[in-house]
């Protein structure tokens, strides 16, 4: 019974921490709103907070977080599941054990220095070669995911052609698509090529750092959860006729798929909580990109927001200026709150549809 009563202790309060916070920050908050309303807050995208009259506009903050935390998420996704995948089930045990522990020494880094090399190393390097960068870029990208498509448009297509044609028409499909592939990913190379940024404090310069720092938690929660499906499905799998591919594809990752979901809505608010590296290499542009994707203009987020000028609203407590922030405090507790219950509604879900099994 003592160690129920402890238990029960240390939960409750862990869970009134977190009420208290909230209550504290809806507290702050609120005067704002009353004050100012909530029009001007969510539909402007003018922040002059010392002007005279001040602005309070954090439209165009709330679009910074949201294209630094999707790029990040874009980036950091396919990468975290791919290298999951790999030390799941294709590298052997010992190779796991010694990658495994160096993926995740990357979350054990300060953020200060992910933010020291955005904007020491990474922006001058993305402003004078950003170009020549970026083609690379896609020629490393576009070759694999081209060759991908271009095997799977094969295979689908000769699924509907009788076995006597499958030969030639193999090759020759392999060669169009193929050539198709290049081409496209020669183009785009090409026009990526003769970008010139103009500035390397940018919202593609932050998303890729937070990729690198969102990486640890999206591969080692989806190994987590690949490792969970366990034996048994795989060899039911392999001796139903099932390649390797086709297994990991077809029955390991939809067997995993909650937990993947888990592990990308934590790797999105670890990107949307992140603070340093936006603050000191996102260029800290209250401005809305145009068109909305270009990760090439500097941008502000909610997070560097409140860092900057917090020591400055400091001093006038009380006023619109000091209780804006919390504003935006409450604004990215709820984003939290939010994530939290949809990963929380996809392992149920999955749950359900297991039991359903």
């Amino acid at each position: 019974m003592a160690g129920q009563a402890f238990l029960l202790v240390v939960t409750s309060a862990s869970a009134l921490a977190v009420v208290f916070i909230f209550l504290f920050i809806v507290r702050d908050a609120l005067p704002f709103f009353r004050d100012n309303g909530f029009r001007e807050f969510f539909t402007s995208t003018r922040w002059y907070p010392s002007g005279d009259p001040a602005e309070f506009g954090v439209l165009a903050i709330l679009s910074g977080s949201a294209i630094v935390t999707l790029g990040a998420i874009v980036f950091a996704v396919p990468v975290g599941i791919a290298a999951a995948v790999c030390m799941s089930d294709v590298l052997p045990f010992t190779a796991r054990q010694f990658v495994k522990p160096i993926i995740e020494v990357l979350a054990s880094i300060p953020s200060v220095a992910y933010g020291f090399f955005a904007l020491v190393v990474f922006a001058p390097l993305m402003q004078e070669q950003g170009g020549r960068l970026l083609a690379w870029a896609a020629w490393a990208v576009g070759v694999p995911l081209g060759a991908l498509a271009a095997l799977l448009v094969t295979e689908t297509v000769l699924k509907a052609v009788p076995e006597a044609r499958r030969g030639g028409l193999r090759i020759v499909l392999s060669v169009a698509l193929g050539a198709l592939c290049l081409g496209g990913v020669y183009w785009v190379a090409s026009a990526l090529g003769g970008l010139a940024i103009a500035s390397g404090t940018n919202a593609l310069n932050v998303s890729i750092i937070l990729a690198v720092m969102v990486l640890p938690t999206v591969v080692s929660v989806s190994e987590d959860a690949l490792q969970t499906v366990g034996r048994d499905l795989r060899e039911a799998s392999y001796a139903c006729g099932a390649t390797r591919a086709e297994t990991m594809v077809k029955v390991v990752l939809p067997a995993a798929s909650s937990g993947i979901c888990s592990a990308v809505i934590l790797g999105l608010m670890r990107a949307v909580g992140e603070t340093m590296v936006v603050w000191m290499a996102s260029g800290n542009a209250a401005q809305i990109p145009k068109p909305w994707f270009n990760l090439l203009e500097p941008v502000r987020t909610l997070t560097a927001t409140i860092a900057g000028d917090m020591g400055e609203a400091d001093h006038v407590t009380g006023s619109s200026r000091y209780h804006v922030l919390f504003a935006m405090a409450l604004c990215l507790l709820l984003i939290s709150f939010a994530c939290n219950l949809a990963s929380e509604w996809v392992m149920r879900r999955e749950r359900r549809k297991l039991k359903g099994a």
